[in-house]
């Protein structure tokens, strides 16, 4: 089949389309469900605005839902020679309409057809993403709560600082995973907007119906500008590389305590034989690859934003093909994390929190604050009582016999707000709005 934009007397040498095609047709399988629905919507706001006969319209919708059974089914592919999901389509629709297939494209620049397959992806992957996150977090609340009376110790530049808890500790991680939602969020308002209509970055002569196709496909909005639709190219992206770079971050802090954590000189948890390793030489070794490993993957997806960054750099408005790339660091990215998530749970799962570790006498100190308080309570000013403490510990006086701790405020040992947290928690969610995206689509695929 011909190109999209091939015309009679041009002919492109096969190492120049090799090496332009590059690697799109693997990623683009993932467009391909993406692209019929862009379709659907492009094809009804057509007959919409008289551009397509009515008569015209079921045959095409029939045909193209039949092409997205092939997808769910994963025996659709892009055949060698096809230089994208969208020829592909395309050219499966002229084969079983004729000359009616190629009524499709009016009105629309593969431009605008890959930003609204990208769009539509990115949104879809995100809410995937943020259903891994929610589990997470689910499961970080449940583990606070129930090991809010384990104490911890707590560090400052890896020095025992005061107490802590196993509570403070995992609800810690699930406040944080709300904070990372928040650009989640930001990433899935950007990708909810609509580019479908700005053709190759202009507009178009054509009547079309762009707050139609938004209301079709279930976004939030239109780009209005049309070449700031196609300057999203890439903007999108980079907004979701940095939620996902966010996550990750998260999940690399985590992974590396847990490494702390199981190992013999701290021994706070202890991970099953099923989430370890062995050594080849030393019989005694349970290591913890999968921590290890997440901490590695997570690290990774930290440098995804910075990639894009460069390919993104020095390039004016309007389309550029360095944009094909951006997939390349895009996919893998958003497959990665949701490995990782995957992973953090059963990790997080399976791990067991030690009882009673601050009764060894080694954590002493960690109750040297807590006496400077009661000193304090008891009238003395806080200079003088640190300094009284301070002279029993050089002195070697202080045991820290007293391991009671009286920690009431928000946030603290004592008072976790496990409440409050699950209150952000949800009201982040609730602005993400998915019931609207998952209504629309219902809506234009049935």
């Amino acid at each position: 089949m011909a190109k999209l934009w091939q015309k009679e007397n041009q002919k492109t040498d096969a190492i120049i389309e090799q090496f332009t095609i590059g690697n799109d047709p693997v990623y683009d399988l993932q467009l391909a469900r993406y692209d019929v629905m862009g379709s659907l919507a492009h094809i009804t706001m057509l007959e919409h605005v008289g551009l397509l006969p009515s008569a015209e319209l079921e045959p095409l919708c029939v045909e193209l839902k039949n092409i997205l059974d092939t997808i769910e089914a994963g025996t659709f592919v892009i055949e060698d020679g096809m230089e994208d999901v969208h020829s592909q389509i395309e050219f499966l629709l002229i084969q079983k309409l004729g000359d009616l297939g190629k009524k499709i494209h009016a009105g629309r620049s593969r431009n605008d057809q890959v930003l609204v397959d990208l769009k539509l992806f990115m949104r879809a992957e995100i809410m995937e993403i943020a259903d891994a996150v929610e589990d997470l977090f689910d499961l970080l609340v449940s583990k606070s709560e129930a090991h809010k009376n384990d104490l911890l110790p707590g560090y400052t530049h890896l020095q025992i600082a005061m107490p802590s808890s196993f509570g403070l500790w995992f609800g810690a991680y699930a406040e944080c995973l709300v904070e990372d939602a928040e650009l989640l969020e930001a990433a899935f308002r950007l990708a909810n907007k609509n580019p479908l209509g700005s053709g190759a970055g202009y507009g178009s002569s054509f009547p079309l119906d762009r707050k139609l196709t938004t209301i079709l496909l279930g976004f939030e909005a239109p780009h209005v500008n049309v070449v700031n639709a196609q300057m999203s190219r890439g903007k999108t992206e980079l907004y979701v590389l940095n939620a996902i770079s966010q996550i990750a971050t998260t999940l690399s802090r985590l992974a590396m305590d847990v490494c702390l954590y199981n190992s013999q000189n701290f021994g706070f948890i202890e991970l099953p034989s099923s989430l370890t390793t062995g050594s080849s030489i030393m019989p005694h070794k349970k290591n913890p690859d999968v921590a290890e490993l997440l901490r590695g993957k997570s690290n990774k997806l930290k440098a995804a934003p910075n990639q894009l960054q460069l390919l993104m750099s020095n390039l004016p408005s309007g389309y550029h093909r360095e944009f094909q790339l951006t997939k390349e660091i895009l996919m893998p990215a958003i497959d990665e994390i949701k490995d990782c998530l995957e992973i953090t749970q059963y990790m997080v799962s399976n791990m067991q929190v030690k009882a009673d570790l601050l009764k060894d006498s080694k954590y002493d100190l960690l109750f040297s604050v807590e006496e400077v308080n009661k000193l304090v309570v008891a009238g003395m000013t806080f200079r003088e009582a640190y300094v009284q403490v301070g002279k029993m510990i050089e002195a070697g006086k202080f045991n820290g016999s007293s391991r009671e701790l009286n920690h009431t405020h928000l946030g603290s040992i004592g008072n976790l707000g496990l409440n409050e947290i699950q209150a952000q928690k949800d009201a982040v969610w609730s602005r993400f709005g998915f019931e609207k995206v998952e209504d629309a689509i219902e809506d234009l695929l049935s």
